[in-house]
């Protein structure tokens, strides 16, 4: 069983990765559904929280079904990031979690996510506001370091350990790489077996089939796998990489019925959540993922696309359905 301060997980936890304009409810409740063990929010900015900003406050509603769940927020200031972590308490989530990772530049170049990787001890500095400021368990999230001269994760492994950090997920790029390139494990394997190391260390990067789950936590004897990406409009990657670990076999894929049907209920939260305009609108990034692969999808999803009612999309979903059980 993996611990983070006293919440228990699975043997080999999932996690859902906090991806921005992504991991909203919506997305986190038919991921829960298959199974995934730990999710996080979007990350929150710190001076929006302050600024008691509309969308940063959204970003904290969390549901008891979810649970457990942290709330990930990120920022460059350390007054900033205690007085977010103050606010995030109040909203009762499982743990905090703090962004070191994300490389977007207009998080960067405020000194905030993967910017900070080029300032250790202002990272520490950040990291132990935090700390003090809440009793809920702290984790982090970062990469191997800002660029190829300067993967020093080892080093900020321990280091945030000692400030009181209660685990630890590595993306195995620099922030330079961004998102291309391929993943290295090979520094998340040698934090995961630094005899230092202590707290849960959960790998990430390019984990997109139950195979490669199960082989990286092998080769590299990581505490559990985060996936953010792969989970995309492919919410069945958690059962099958849970399936294939305990069984060595592969589930089959889902239905073409399961996958217009968990879309459905996807949009029809995003709805309930957001409202129909907005809810519609941010749904649109989601469908070309949900029926990738499928045959002659392509009017159906320019209808979707351009759809502007509930029940016209649940209309064309239906007729999508209909289309495609004729098919098979």
């Amino acid at each position: 069983m993996v611990k983070i301060g006293k919440i228990e997980l699975a043997d080999f936890p999932l996690l859902l990765a906090p991806m921005e304009d992504v991991s909203d409810p919506p997305f986190r409740a038919v991921c829960k559904e298959q199974g995934v063990d730990l999710m996080y929010t979007e990350f929150i900015s710190s001076e929006g929280l302050i600024r008691d900003a509309i969308k940063s406050r959204m970003k904290l509603d969390i549901f008891d079904y979810e649970r457990p769940i942290g709330i990930q927020i990120f920022g460059g200031d350390e007054e900033a990031m205690e007085l977010a972590a103050r606010i995030v308490d109040t909203t009762q989530p499982d743990l905090i979690d703090i962004n070191y990772g994300c490389p977007v530049k207009k998080v960067v170049c405020k000194g905030a996510g993967a910017g900070i990787l080029k300032d250790i001890p202002q990272m520490i500095k950040l990291t132990e506001a935090v700390v003090r400021a809440t009793a809920l368990p702290v984790t982090v999230k970062t990469r191997l370091g800002w660029d190829e001269d300067s993967k020093n994760i080892e080093e900020v492994a321990e280091r945030l350990q000692d400030i009181g950090v209660q685990a630890l997920s590595i993306h195995g790029r620099t922030r330079v790489q961004m998102y291309k390139g391929v993943a290295d494990w090979t520094l998340i394997g040698k934090v995961k077996n630094n005899p230092r190391i202590k707290i849960p260390i959960f790998g990430n990067g390019d984990i997109d089939t139950p195979e490669k789950a199960v082989e990286y936590k092998n080769r590299y004897g990581v505490d559990g796998i985060m996936i953010g990406r792969a989970a995309i409009g492919y919410p069945w990657i958690f059962r099958e990489i849970k399936h294939y670990q305990k069984t060595g076999e592969l589930l089959p894929p889902p239905t073409v019925e399961e996958r217009i049907d968990t879309c459905m209920r996807h949009l029809t939260k995003s709805v309930e959540w957001k409202g129909e305009k907005l809810g519609i609108l941010e749904m649109r990034r989601h469908y070309a993922s949900y029926l990738k692969g499928l045959p002659n999808v392509k009017e159906f999803r320019m209808k979707l696309v351009n759809g502007d009612s509930l029940d016209e999309l649940k209309g064309i979903l239906d007729e999508l359905k209909e289309q495609q059980l004729q098919l098979v």
